[in-house]
């Protein structure tokens, strides 16, 4: 809540202020805590530790204790400030209490599946989220994909065997033990047979990139989960990066906004359009950066690398660059009519990605809309279709029609 924006009249309106500011820290995680004041670039923010978590104080919220202070004398504020750490303290308490969100995995042949469960079931991790735990998941594999091939075994493995994951032989059967679900076949080819039984039993899903392997997929997933009630989000980690958030949030602060460029490997796979495969990370970024509404794109190819630039209805231009041999890092530029930024060399981390699973799991309120990803889908449908008119630009409404 903005303190600022609206006022407290009297200690009793600053009490039911207080309640639903602390009310909110329900739905962070102690990861999500740990990083706020960062991530909300707010210096006035103070952290106090209370039972090894961090309980945050806006420094609005003291501005205007100390306002009411000025008004009602030193008695009212000295009960409402302790009274507030008091009941976030609380808050957070029950917060741990809440039993574990149950969550089973469809599709073992991505590292994702390892390295999530990790991250949500070590408490020792140093990126874990709490308050979810993979607990059962479905093989699946795709034998005419490689990465899938070649890796499903080892990965079931070490799930059974290091994780204690129970491994199910069906999706209806693994829907019945869980709370929410985490698709993570690496064929999106799989993902709208997959994501029906999940659909039918009602489970929020997170769908691992890409959505699906064509438009035409991704279109029928919303469809369904739209008939089904049912929420879902789709996304890359890149999204959440250090260095997007960063950039995303300074484009007000160096002048007007002109574009920005990402980089990124963008290694392909044959049974699907070139940019589903890796170069979806670096359109992720894009479109976290540049928001909705691209009209057209254009691409030029050759062996090592894929230009695309999209125009958006605006007039701004988003370029994405993406490398088939040797580079793995990911970068990014932000162009205004004043300055030029470059993101830092950070690593990608998995944290912020599954931070926003567990709020999603919780909330069932989805930090990616689906209107967003499906754009994103018709903007790699598009650039295929450019690459074979020999670098033409293809209007997106083309691919959504």
């Amino acid at each position: 809540m903005d303190f600022h924006s609206q006022r407290p009249k009297d200690l009793t309106t600053l009490v039911a202020q207080i309640e639903k500011q602390v009310v909110s820290f329900r739905s962070l995680t102690p990861f999500q805590i740990r990083h706020r004041n960062s991530d909300r670039g707010a210096p006035n923010e103070v952290s106090t530790v209370c039972n090894c978590d961090a309980v945050l104080v806006c420094g609005s919220l003291k501005e205007e204790i100390m306002r009411c202070q000025s008004q009602t004398g030193p008695c009212g504020v000295a009960f409402l400030l302790p009274m507030a750490m008091l009941m976030a303290s609380t808050s957070l308490a029950q917060t741990d209490s809440v039993q574990p969100l149950r969550v089973g995995i469809i599709g073992l042949d991505t590292s994702h599946v390892v390295v999530f469960t990790r991250i949500f079931n070590d408490d020792a991790d140093p990126e874990h989220v709490p308050g979810v735990r993979v607990v059962a998941a479905f093989k699946g594999g795709s034998p005419d994909v490689e990465a899938s091939r070649t890796r499903v075994d080892t990965f079931t493995a070490e799930l059974r065997e290091k994780w204690n994951i129970k491994i199910v032989d069906d999706i209806p059967t693994l829907c019945g033990m869980v709370d929410a679900i985490l698709l993570e076949s690496v064929d999106g080819r799989t993902h709208l047979e997959q994501v029906k039984p999940v659909l039918a039993a009602k489970k929020p899903v997170y769908i691992d990139k890409p959505l699906a392997a064509s438009y035409k997929d991704a279109k029928e997933i919303t469809r369904l989960a739209q008939q089904a009630g049912v929420p879902w989000f789709s996304t890359s980690a890149l999204r959440f990066w250090e260095e997007t958030q960063r950039l995303k949030s300074s484009a007000g602060l160096v002048g007007d906004m002109v574009g920005y460029t990402v980089y990124g490997p963008s290694p392909t796979e044959p049974h699907h359009p070139d940019l589903m495969w890796y170069g979806i990370h670096g359109v992720e970024m894009l479109f976290t950066l540049m928001g909705v509404g691209c009209e057209s794109v254009s691409r030029v190819s050759t062996a090592n690398e894929d230009v695309v630039v999209g125009r958006w209805k605006d007039g701004r231009l988003g370029v994405m660059r993406g490398f088939r041999n040797g580079l793995s890092e990911y970068g990014i530029t932000l162009f205004s009519d004043k300055s030029v930024l470059h993101s830092e060399p950070r690593p990608n981390v998995y944290g912020p990605l599954l931070v926003e699973i567990a709020k999603f799991f919780r909330t069932q309120v989805p930090p990616v809309h689906p209107e967003e990803t499906l754009e994103i889908m018709a903007f790699i449908e598009a650039a295929d279709m450019s690459k074979a008119r020999g670098g033409a630009s293809v209007q997106l409404s083309e691919v959504m029609r």
